[in-house]
């Protein structure tokens, strides 16, 4: 089989570190841009008032502001864009329980176990926006993901969850989230709007504290096998 590389995809106005991927010239798609409103379904039973929240990567997106809205008042949310993180403060700022700082993903300036829940909608992505075979990601790029979720499993305390939302299909995106070393257990759920030829989204929630399924170990082994 010619295993040769496809020539690389459009080049992003953001750098991995950003936790955001926009195509130049262009914006988010919109399916992805929403609020919270769509996910609520999914994300309330994992959710409590007075939770610790981190969102990692907020852009512009109102997905902070729709928690804060919803009761969800400890809402810290970071992005690596100092003029990103100033707009969302400014714009924001009737709501006190809403913080805002600017940071790398992959380096969480936060001390252990500080939030009951972290949550990304589309952030990950970025750190696969360069790959062109999702069936063999780089281990440069599998690297990156790794020291971000290690940085997000030491950031949760115990019983703390971490919820991801992505287009990502299980069988590309799993492996990342299935490693022993991260300490939390992994489920997750394919959602939709409810129309036939609508893009289909994947919820994943992994709770720290709690044994992965030894089929789960597995894929996470996937990621690790020499060539």
């Amino acid at each position: 089989m010619d295993r040769r590389r496809a020539p690389p995809p459009p080049a992003v106005r953001a750098a991995p570190v950003l936790g955001r991927a926009v195509p130049a010239g262009g914006r988010r798609h919109p399916r992805v841009a929403r609020g919270l409103s769509r996910f609520l379904p999914q994300l309330e039973p994992e959710l409590r008032p007075g939770d610790r929240i981190l969102v990692l990567g907020c852009g512009n997106s109102a997905l902070s502001h729709d928690l804060h809205e919803r009761g969800y008042t400890d809402v810290t949310s970071i992005d690596f864009s100092p003029a990103c993180i100033a707009a969302m403060r400014a714009r924001y700022a009737h709501c006190p329980g809403l913080r805002w700082a600017v940071m790398d993903i992959r380096a969480l300036a936060f001390p252990d176990a500080s939030f009951d829940v972290v949550l990304e909608k589309g952030t990950l992505d970025v750190l696969m926006v360069n790959e062109t075979d999702p069936w063999e990601v780089s281990p440069q790029a599998a690297a990156a993901m790794r020291r971000v979720l290690a940085e997000v499993s030491r950031v949760l305390r115990p019983g703390g969850c971490f919820i991801s939302i992505t287009f990502a299909q299980p069988h590309f995106r799993k492996p990342h989230y299935a490693q022993e070393a991260f300490g939390w257990s992994l489920r997750h759920a394919a959602c939709g709007d409810g129309d036939a030829g609508a893009f289909h989204y994947f919820l994943y929630v992994m709770r720290k504290g709690q044994p992965l399924d030894p089929r789960d170990v597995a894929l996470g082994h996937r990621l690790h096998r020499p060539p």
